[in-house]
Parts: structure tokens; C-alpha cells; sequence
């Protein structure tokens, strides 16, 4: 039980990766708090964590909005009474190439993407503060934080100044014994990418992804265990990619170099 008796919020966890963190940590004892914009979803998935003996409240919330983010924090300490986690994982992903890109459409993906972690992380980082216990802030990125990804470059920026806010807020928390970390997901099977995954796009990543599988979300949520851990306690302003090789593979499918 890692995280026995903490109180963690978890935003977007109605589904996805989101939703298999809030049941791996509950699994591990703490009390979750579930943000997401659809209350409804997200209320299933408190009633599940209930019904296996767990603790959690679901918060309506958009992660986009400076006030909703500070009525839900405002909440969430009612109801557990404090914050020790907070897991910055809601986003959303649109296709559009960046020379007919819409300057709402990148607006909205910043908004959903990069400002939602900017408000979660403060609001969190400030609860944290005040309780002076410490505690762990947890931003979910993505491999194309480092990699191109065509017809979303306003998603890719998102990511990629997750990490980069990420490393200076790491640096401006150590002193108050909180942490700050992101993961790199590689490609993941979620409600959110299932459609992306046509048959050709499943065979071209089994021939670019070494170890040959797509990510079950809970393989994810296994690491922000462990970074939201006691196991990480001296990790902070860092990456965990996990990826299937994904990133560090340099070699070409189906091609020998040597013959």
C-alpha cells in the first residue's frame, strides 16, 4: 500500500489513462478525487473505487478555468481534507496542420493542454504549502514532447511546454519537499486514441515500437504509482518515458544493416 492514506486528485480520470491512475492508486490506498468535466463518467468511476473498498469523490471541473480548478481544490479539501497528489492528466488532441491552423483551434489545445497544468500544478502546489507536508505533482506529457507528430503541432507544443514548466516548477517546490514530475506515454490504447488506431497505424507501430505492443493505460498509471510514491521521493524535474522503446529505437523496420 504506497500510497496508504494520501489524498490524490486526478484530472480527466472519467476515462483513459486518468481513470486507470485513480484505480491504481486507490488500489495502493489513497483517497481520490476525481476531476473531469463530465461528472456523470466520473462518478462511475468513484462508485467503483467505493465498491472495492476504496475512498473517492468526483468534482465537475474545467482544468481550463482558473476559477472552476480553485472551487474544485476547495472541495476536494473539504471532502479528504487536504491535497498530497495531484495528477495533472486531463487534454485533448485535434488534427490540424499548423499553415491552416485556426488560431481558436490553438488556442483551445494550450487552454486544455498546457494552461490546465499550469492551473492544476498551482493550485495543488499552494494546498501543499499550507498543509507543509510536502507531497508530489505528477503532469502527464507524451513522446511527442520529443517527437514530431504532423497535424499537431499545437498538441506537441502543449507537451512540450508541460515539460519545460514542469522543470522550473520542480526547482521553485523543492524547498517545501514536493515534487514535481511528468511521464511520457508512448502509444496507449484510451477511449480518447482508440479511433486513431486503424489497422494500418497498428501494423506501422508494431514495426516502429521494439517491444512490438501497444500500452494497456494501466501500464502508465504503474508509473505515476511510483512517482507518486516514497520510491521517488529524491526524483523531481524529470521524465519517465514508457514507451515500448519506442523513442530511443534508432534502427529502421525491416531493414539490416549488416548482410
Amino acid at each position: 500500500m504506497k500510497l496508504q492514506g494520501k489524498n490524490a486528485v486526478v484530472t480527466g480520470a472519467a476515462s483513459g489513462i486518468g481513470k486507470a491512475i485513480a484505480n491504481s492508486f486507490a488500489a495502493e490506498g489513497a483517497n481520490i478525487a476525481i476531476l473531469d468535466t463530465n461528472l456523470e463518467a466520473a462518478e462511475q468511476v468513484a462508485d467503483g473505487i467505493r465498491q472495492a473498498g476504496g475512498s473517492a469523490c468526483a468534482v465537475q471541473c474545467d482544468v481550463g478555468m482558473s476559477g472552476d480548478v480553485g472551487t474544485a481544490v476547495d472541495q476536494v479539501v473539504g471532502e479528504l481534507g487536504g491535497v498530497d497528489i495531484m495528477v495533472c492528466n486531463a487534454g485533448i488532441i485535434r488534427q490540424s496542420n499548423i499553415v491552416d491552423m485556426a488560431e481558436d483551434e490553438w488556442d483551445l489545445i494550450i487552454r486544455n493542454n498546457l494552461k490546465s497544468v499550469f492551473l492544476c500544478s498551482q493550485a495543488g502546489a499552494q494546498q501543499m504549502i499550507r498543509q507543509g507536508n510536502g507531497g508530489r505533482i505528477i503532469a502527464i506529457s507524451s513522446i511527442h514532447a520529443v517527437l514530431s507528430e504532423p497535424s499537431c503541432g499545437h498538441y506537441t507544443a502543449a507537451k512540450g511546454g508541460i515539460e519545460a514548466f514542469c522543470r522550473t516548477l520542480a526547482t521553485e517546490v523543492a524547498p517545501h519537499k514536493i515534487t514535481v514530475n511528468f511521464i511520457r506515454p508512448g502509444a496507449t490504447y484510451t477511449e480518447l486514441t482508440n479511433p486513431m488506431y486503424t489497422e494500418q497505424v497498428v501494423k506501422s507501430l508494431y514495426e516502429r515500437v521494439p517491444a512490438k505492443e501497444i500500452a494497456k493505460a494501466e501500464w502508465i498509471a504503474a508509473g505515476a504509482v511510483f512517482l507518486a510514491s516514497d520510491d521517488a521521493c529524491y526524483m523531481t524535474g524529470q521524465d519517465l518515458t514508457i514507451d515500448g522503446g519506442y523513442v530511443m529505437d534508432g534502427s529502421l523496420p525491416g531493414a539490416t544493416y549488416w548482410e
